[in-house]
């Protein structure tokens, strides 16, 4: 029985043509996430800002954003930001922090209550304190740090040192360009988006390793073939799984976005644009640094016994995968 494929099996499409665009294009996006992280900074959500968030439903008819959104000047409780999710009738409130304690929060909680409470229903309350605001900042930056420092020390070692400079390259760059994706569209920066950092981190390294891997074996097996003729012939042989890969999770994760409610929606998008410029970046922007770094196949160590040729059946098999 034939599989489907999203690609053919003998596709010979020239990739490191591209390259003289896709730099420019990554750094282009790269400097615009810079500037916006710098300027505009990122949304953080109550989870790191500290505040109340209040989530309600309207008893009849639909959430009338317009009012909610002046209940701060009412109520003396300042900016009151007011997002629609859901169905019509539902919205958020994110009360900024009050000063006074944890009696001032619970006060502007009673405040909203008091002004809303005929037309409303109050499904869900949170008060996050300063103190347990900048610990969650503290604790979900040091857990990326230490997750990218552990990645990077990985990629070090499992490969030589042109492939790792590459995998590490493509790895930063994914995560810049996740951290700009947050900046320029103003998502919500809460704990889910920490996970998925780190879970786009991991992305970028599969999708790094499974090309990568394709191009060192390629090297070994054609020595006199020119790099970039190389480069095309692995991310060909590879193209079909990438694609595969990419596109079931991306439909996960579209019925996520649709479904998963706006608790996990941030999540959601930003999962989606990783994998997509995981994708990107581990043909594009890794790839092609092996050719900027004058890399030949002469230039990498010889395969261990039992990892060369087609002596090997555990070789055989990574390359029928």
């Amino acid at each position: 029985m034939r599989t489907f494929r999203l690609a053919p099996d003998n596709m010979t499409f020239g990739f490191m043509r591209l390259r003289r665009m896709s730099y420019p294009f990554s750094a282009l996006l790269s400097i615009v996430s810079v500037v916006m992280f710098l300027t505009w900074g990122l949304n953080f959500g109550i989870d790191f800002a500290g505040g109340t968030l209040v989530e309600v439903r309207a008893k009849s008819g639909t959430a009338d954003l317009t009012s909610l959104r002046t209940l701060g000047d009412r109520l003396g409780l300042g900016e009151v930001e007011v997002q629609a999710f859901g169905g019509n009738t539902d919205a958020t409130l994110r009360v900024r922090l009050q000063p006074g304690g944890d009696s001032a929060q619970q006060a502007a909680v009673d405040k909203v209550r008091g002004a809303l409470g005929n037309d409303y229903e109050f499904r869900r309350v949170e008060v996050v304190g300063p103190r347990v605001s900048g610990e969650l900042v503290q604790s979900g930056t040091l857990g990326v740090v230490l997750s990218i420092i552990a990645v990077l020390i990985y990629l070090w070692f499992r490969y030589e040192w042109q492939l790792a400079i590459a995998a590490v390259i493509a790895t930063m760059h994914d995560l810049l360009l996740t951290v700009g994706f947050f900046a320029v569209t103003g998502l919500e920066f809460n704990i889910t988006s920490i996970a998925a950092i780190l879970t786009i981190v991991g992305l970028s390294l599969n999708e790094t390793v499974v090309v990568l891997d394709r191009i060192r074996e390629m090297m070994r097996k054609y020595k006199k073939l020119p790099i970039a003729d190389m480069i095309d012939l692995s991310i060909n042989a590879v193209l079909s799984r990438t694609i595969m890969t990419s596109t079931t999770t991306l439909l996960a994760l579209l019925a996520l976005v649709f479904f998963g409610g706006h608790v996990i929606q941030s999540f959601s998008l930003a999962m989606m644009w990783g994998v997509i410029v995981a994708t990107y970046s581990s043909i594009f922007i890794c790839s092609p640094i092996l050719i900027y770094l004058g890399v030949r196949p002469g230039d990498l160590a010889e395969p261990t016994k039992g990892d060369s040729g087609e002596k090997s059946p555990g070789r055989a098999r990574k390359a029928a995968a």
